[in-house]
């Protein structure tokens, strides 16, 4: 039983970023890679898989750091993925719309991340905003499926923010229409480093970093506390 008479709640905001923390993307990109080239009349190679998602990783590091417009940027990661395995006949505009609709059709709770969020916000009260820098149509529909559009208690969509994760602009936008917002009851939990981490660095807020593999933290990014599986959460919000 969590959210125990007697434990005092040191935290009572939590932001929770989406993609690979509280839902599996890596699973939902796999799914939408192969599922687009299907349409297209071709089969997606595990190679092509694995390529495609190292090339997405490196567009969404650049928008983070606000080095490329993030419209272009996703449909130039499907430019420069076809480019590399040699594939003319696709367009890269009209493959981005599809895998869009693709990735926001399905999700992968990560650590039974449903039931979870459901415990924090009705056995512990606690407060739960969804922090992401994902594309808003995908991301609403997807968190729309999973359910937890009517669990949280807002979603805060960079592309609707107007700046990306982890700027401290976008953070001050979101604080500020948190009602009550206090910075010292916040804590941000997520698996990057350099979005999720930093962007609670800059927001001056505590963090959480989501580290099932057990990565190491070679960044000057300052991380508060570490956990390998979601649940832990109860113990680093209450003692």
């Amino acid at each position: 039983m969590h959210g125990e008479t007697g434990k005092l709640k040191i935290f009572d905001t939590i932001l929770w970023d989406v993609d690979q923390t509280l839902l599996d993307f890596k699973k939902s990109e796999d799914y939408a890679v192969r599922f687009c080239f299907r349409k297209f009349g071709k089969e997606a190679a595990d190679e092509t898989v694995a390529l495609y998602s190292s090339i997405n990783e490196s567009f969404w590091k650049r928008i983070e750091k606000g080095q490329i417009n993030k419209k272009e940027a996703l449909v130039d990661r499907f430019r420069s993925l076809f480019e590399q395995i040699g594939e003319k006949d696709m367009d890269a505009e009209m493959f981005q719309k599809e895998y869009a609709q693709a990735l926001g059709s399905v999700y992968y709770y990560q650590d039974n991340s449903y039931e979870l969020v459901k415990g924090l916000r009705e056995e512990g009260g606690y407060r739960q905003y969804l922090v992401t820098n994902g594309v808003a149509l995908t991301q609403r529909n997807k968190l729309h499926l999973a359910g937890f559009d009517k669990l949280v208690d807002g979603i805060f969509i960079s592309e609707e923010i107007g700046m990306p994760k982890p700027s401290k602009e976008y953070f001050a936008k979101c604080f500020s229409m948190i009602p009550g917002f206090c910075k010292e009851r916040a804590i941000i939990v997520g698996d990057s480093l350099s979005s999720d981490m930093k962007g609670g660095n800059n927001a001056q807020i505590a963090t959480c970093w989501y580290n099932p593999s057990g990565l190491l933290n070679s960044s000057e990014v300052k991380v508060d506390y570490e956990i390998k599986n979601l649940n832990e959460i109860w113990d680093i919000v209450q003692k």
